[in-house]
C-alpha cells in the first residue's frame, strides 16, 4: 500500500475498524474511505455495488460484522449468520468485480472447535463441532474465510484472512447485555466503586483461563499484514498435501498472544486499575463455558508481527478511555 493508496475501511466505528483507522491514519496514510451504516448499508447488495463502483478503493478491511457476547450470540442467532454472510458476500464478491488489489476479512478464533485442542492452531478449523452459543456466528465466519480462498483459487485475487483473539480498547462495548467478559468486568466494577458498593457478583467460578488482545495491536498487526504479505506468502504455511494433489486450506492467521488468564485473575488486574476496594462473589450457577481458549500465534510470528501491548497496560489505557469518554 502506498500513502495516498485509496483504502476502504468497513466498519470504521467498531472496536475494532476504528482501532484500523487510526493506525492507518498515524502512519500517513491519507486516501481513507469510511462509511457509517446510515450512509451504506453493507447488507443491501445492490448498495454495496454502486459504492464499490463510484469509489473504486484499491484496497479494503472488511472489519464490519454483527457482533456481541454468549447471550446476544444465542438469543439473536438468525441475524447474527443472516447479516454477517450479507455484509461477507456483497463486498468480498464486489472487490473482486472492481480489481481491488487486496482485502482483508476480519473474523474471531470462535470458528475453532468447541472442544479444540490448546492452544489452537489454523489447522484445527473444521475438525470437530462448533460451540453452540455462537455457531451461527462461526459459521458466517467459516464462510468468509472460505470465500476468500477460493476466489484467489478461481480468480487469482488477494484476499486474506485473520482471526482475533478476544480483543479490547478504546470504542468497546460497555452493555452489560451484549459486551464481552472484559469491559463488562471493567463497567461492573467501576460501578460498584462509584456506588460503594462492597460486593461485585462474576459469572462462574473465574477458572476459566481467556487470552486478551490490546485493539491497537490487533490494528498493527493488520495493516502490518496488509502492507507487507500477500496470499501467496500464506501458502506454504497453509498448504496441505494430499496424495498427489494439494489441498489450499486454513491460509487464514490467528493474531493473538499466547498468553492466558483466568477470569478471577483478569477481574483482580481490573479492581487494580480501577481501585476498587470491594470483593469478588463468584456466581457457580452460572455457566463457565470452555475452560480454556488459547491461540497459537506461531504463523503471524513467522510472517513477522509480535504483540507488545501487555494486559496490565492496555487495561489502564482502556479505562483512561472509558473514564474520558463518560459510558
Amino acid at each position: 500500500m502506498h500513502k495516498n493508496s485509496k483504502i476502504y475501511v468497513a466498519g470504521h466505528r467498531g472496536l475494532v475498524g476504528s482501532a484500523i483507522l487510526k493506525n492507518l491514519q498515524q502512519k500517513g496514510y491519507t486516501n481513507l474511505v469510511c462509511k457509517t451504516h446510515q450512509e451504506l448499508d453493507l447488507t443491501n447488495q445492490q448498495a454495496v455495488a454502486d459504492f464499490f463502483e463510484t469509489e473504486k478503493p484499491e484496497y479494503v478491511f472488511l472489519a464490519a460484522a454483527k457482533v456481541g457476547g454468549i447471550v446476544a450470540n444465542n438469543t439473536y442467532r438468525a441475524e447474527f449468520i443472516y447479516k454477517n454472510l450479507q455484509i461477507q458476500n456483497n463486498v468480498i464478491h464486489q472487490s473482486y468485480l472492481n480489481d481491488v488489489k487486496k482485502l482483508m476479512f476480519l473474523g474471531s478464533t470462535c470458528i475453532y472447535p468447541k472442544n479444540c485442542p490448546q492452544p489452537m492452531k489454523e489447522e484445527y478449523l473444521l475438525s470437530s463441532e462448533l460451540e453452540y452459543t455462537n455457531e451461527p456466528y462461526a459459521i458466517a465466519k467459516i464462510a468468509g474465510i472460505k470465500m476468500c480462498e477460493s476466489y484467489n483459487l478461481q480468480y487469482g485475487t488477494n484476499f486474506i484472512s485473520v482471526m482475533p483473539t478476544n480483543l479490547y480498547g478504546p470504542n468497546d462495548n460497555f452493555d452489560l447485555e451484549t459486551s464481552h467478559v472484559l469491559p463488562a468486568l471493567m463497567r461492573k466494577i467501576h460501578e460498584a466503586k462509584t456506588n460503594d458498593v462492597d460486593e461485585v457478583e462474576i459469572w462462574g467460578s473465574g477458572k476459566p483461563r481467556r487470552e486478551f488482545l490490546y485493539s491497537e495491536d490487533m490494528a498493527d498487526a493488520c495493516v502490518f499484514l496488509m502492507e507487507n504479505i500477500d496470499f501467496k506468502d500464506i501458502l506454504g504455511i497453509g498448504a496441505l498435501v494430499a496424495g498427489e494433489s494439494t489441498e489450499i486450506r486454513n491460509t487464514h492467521i490467528n493474531i493473538g498472544t499466547g498468553r492466558d488468564i483466568s477470569i478471577q485473575e483478569l477481574a483482580e488486574t481490573i479492581k487494580k486499575t480501577v481501585g476498587y476496594e470491594g470483593a469478588f462473589r463468584f456466581n457457580t450457577s452460572k455457566p463457565d463455558g470452555t475452560m480454556v481458549k488459547l491461540t497459537d500465534p506461531s504463523k503471524l510470528h513467522t510472517l513477522g508481527w509480535r504483540h507488545k501491548v501487555e494486559l496490565e497496560e492496555g487495561i489502564g489505557n482502556m479505562y483512561e478511555w472509558y473514564l474520558r469518554s463518560g459510558e
